[in-house]
């Protein structure tokens, strides 16, 4: 797949989901999972990117299967390292979802 096509099957992707708007939220624990949540999708990019030159040759590797496997394991490795403390990010990110949204009050 050719990266102009992964773009395009995001751009659908996102084009076919509803559309909410950005919510505000002084609560630490709702700012916590939502930073956590985004740690989680920056790393299973971060991993995706990573496994992007490994072959996937062999008597049972391959095809569109192995794609479509592989894009689901990278989310929830990424999702599971953010749960057991990632690598920092939620907690910047919390900090300033926190801090932006105490001065726009």
């Amino acid at each position: 797949m050719t990266p102009g096509a992964d773009i395009q099957t995001a751009m659908a992707i996102a084009k076919s989901g509803a559309i909410r708007a950005p919510q505000q939220t002084s609560d630490p624990v709702v700012a916590k999972k939502t930073a956590q949540e985004f740690e989680g999708v920056f790393l299973s990019q971060f991993l995706g990117e990573m496994f992007d030159g490994i072959s996937t040759d062999g008597p049972f590797g391959g095809g569109q299967g192995e794609q479509m496997f592989r894009s689901l394991m990278l989310d929830e490795y990424g999702k599971q390292i953010a749960a057991q403390g990632g690598i920092g990010l939620a907690n910047a990110v919390t900090r300033e979802l926190l801090k932006t949204q105490e001065t726009v009050q």
